[in-house]
């Protein structure tokens, strides 16, 4: 089986010691970092296949990092490790880039679950080249869907209208995964944030909320791509003929 990288940025040295040991004893290949200056120089170094970043470091906290970690990569799974409890902290992380976060004091054992769900949800390793077909001769990452006048590719983490191109985060990708997954059929909502966040939490719920929002912003174009929120049951994602290019 190949070894997961990871990237853990943490400063507290106690701590940060007790979960390197941790994770490497459950035969994962880490990379720590205690210095927010330092990080970048060692994501380009170590290569890694998931991030798991404090949100409170010296010189440059988790926020910016993710952001910067997300213009080079914008398929690199990120974790974010934080003591602080206010929901708009925590929406702050997921606005810079993360894919999940975990408060401290936090459990190995859930640490362990979430990187593995994480990079499973992934599919792929963050930094690996596009593979090629042997059949076609083409790369998966040239596939999409087209939805209205949009062009989606999931691979890509693309959203294309005429000659514009949006960057979306892994959980925009996601969402909209299975929203087409279930097009024309009611998706339910606690089956959505199970599938995405892991569990169905009052928090994941709030946040799944925002991600809506934003999918509807993004194909405000066209009214044919359209998200019905269905009232104490889920969403329906309407019209915009699924063909794949």
């Amino acid at each position: 089986m190949t070894r997961i990288k990871l990237l853990y940025v943490e400063d507290e040295p106690f701590l940060g010691k007790i979960v390197k040991e941790s994770l490497e004893s459950r035969d994962f290949e880490v990379c720590m970092v205690a210095d927010g200056g330092e990080v970048m120089s060692k994501y380009l170094t170590f290569g890694p296949d998931l991030c798991v970043l404090d949100v409170m470091l010296p010189h440059r906290d988790g926020y910016e990092l993710a952001q910067e970690i997300r213009s080079i990569n914008p398929r690199m799974p990120i974790l974010f490790l934080t003591a602080r409890t206010q929901t708009d902290d925590v929406l702050k992380g997921f606005q810079s880039g993360g894919n999940d976060y975990i408060r401290k004091p936090f459990s190995m054992e859930e640490l362990i679950v979430r990187i593995r769900n994480l990079y499973q949800l992934a599919g792929t390793r963050g930094d690996v080249a596009p593979q090629h077909s042997a059949s076609t001769g083409t790369s998966p990452l040239s596939e999409s869907i087209r939805l209205g006048r949009y062009q989606f590719y999931p691979h890509l983490y693309e959203l294309h209208l005429g000659g514009q191109v949006r960057k979306l985060s892994h959980r925009e990708t996601e969402l909209l995964n299975i929203l087409i997954e279930n097009r024309n059929f009611k998706v339910q909502r606690r089956d959505i944030l199970m599938r995405v966040w892991g569990d169905d939490s009052f928090f994941n719920s709030r946040n799944l909320d925002v991600y809506i929002t934003r999918l509807r912003d993004y194909f405000r174009e066209d009214p044919t791509v359209e998200i019905v929120t269905l009232k104490g049951v889920g969403y329906l994602f309407k019209g915009a003929e699924q063909v794949q290019a």
